[in-house]
C-alpha cells in the first residue's frame, strides 16, 4: 500500500474521532477532570503540608494520569465494534494494524496530551519542585503514549465482550505498574541528585517496541474477537 493511501486513512479516521469528539464534548474533560480530582483528594489527604506534597508531587501525578488514562480505556474501539466500523476496518484497503495504530494517536492526544499541558498547573497545586518539572514532563512524554499502546492491546482483547470495564483495568494495570515505576522513579532519582537517564532510557526503548508490536497485536485480537 502506497503512502498516499495510507496518509489519507489516517487523516479520514482522525478527522472522524475529532468530530465526534466535538459531539461528546463532555465526556472528553472526563479525563482531566478525574487527574484534577486526585490531585485534590491526596492535597486534602495530606492536610495541605507544602513539604509532605512535594515529595510525593511526581508520583501523584503519576498515578492520576495514568488512572486518567485508565477510565477512557474500555471505550478504545468500543464504539467501533458497536456501530460495525470494526468490520470496515478489516476489510479497509489499508492494515489494520496501521489503523489500529492511528486510533492509539487519537486516543493519546485526546485523553493523555490535555493532561500534560495541565502538569504544570497540576504541579503547583502539589508544590511540586520546579528543578523537577522538566524531568517529570519528559517520563509523561515517553511513558503516556507507551501506556496506550499496552492499553490497546487490552481493549482488543476484551472488545468482544460486555461490560468489560473491570477486567480491562484488572488486565492493563499489570502492564501499566513497570512504567509508572520507571516513570516516577526517573523524577525520584533526579530529586535525589542521581541520574535519571537510565530510567528515561527504559521508558524510551519500551515506547519503541510498543510501538512496532502493539498495533500487531491489538490487530489480531481484534480479528480473533470478530470472527
Amino acid at each position: 500500500m502506497s503512502a498516499p493511501g495510507l496518509l489519507s486513512a489516517a487523516r479520514a479516521l482522525l478527522v472522524r474521532d475529532l468530530r465526534l469528539l466535538w459531539r461528546r464534548r463532555g465526556d472528553a474533560f472526563q479525563p482531566a477532570l478525574f487527574a484534577l480530582l486526585v490531585v485534590v483528594l491526596f492535597a486534602l489527604s495530606l492536610g495541605g503540608d507544602p513539604r509532605s506534597l512535594s515529595k510525593v508531587a511526581a508520583g501523584v501525578l503519576w498515578v492520576a494520569v495514568l488512572l486518567a488514562g485508565l477510565l477512557a480505556l474500555d471505550t478504545l474501539f468500543r464504539g467501533d465494534a458497536e456501530d460495525g466500523s470494526l468490520e470496515q476496518w478489516i476489510l479497509a484497503p489499508v492494515p489494520l494494524a496501521w489503523l489500529v495504530a492511528i486510533r492509539v494517536f487519537s486516543h493519546w492526544l485526546t485523553t493523555a496530551l490535555p493532561l500534560l499541558l495541565a502538569t504544570p498547573l497540576l504541579g503547583e497545586l502539589l508544590h511540586l519542585p520546579r528543578e523537577q518539572l522538566p524531568v517529570l514532563m519528559l517520563s509523561l512524554l515517553l511513558g503516556t503514549p507507551l501506556l496506550s499502546l499496552l492499553g490497546a492491546v487490552v481493549a482488543a482483547l476484551t472488545v468482544g465482550m460486555r461490560r468489560s470495564g473491570i477486567l480491562v483495568a484488572l488486565l492493563a494495570l499489570p502492564l501499566y505498574v513497570p512504567v509508572l515505576v520507571f516513570g516516577a522513579g526517573s523524577v525520584a532519582a533526579s530529586s535525589q541528585g542521581l541520574d535519571a537517564v537510565g530510567a528515561l532510557l527504559l521508558l524510551g526503548a519500551g515506547l519503541v517496541l510498543a510501538l512496532v508490536l502493539a498495533p500487531l497485536v491489538a490487530a489480531a485480537a481484534i480479528r480473533i474477537a470478530l470472527n
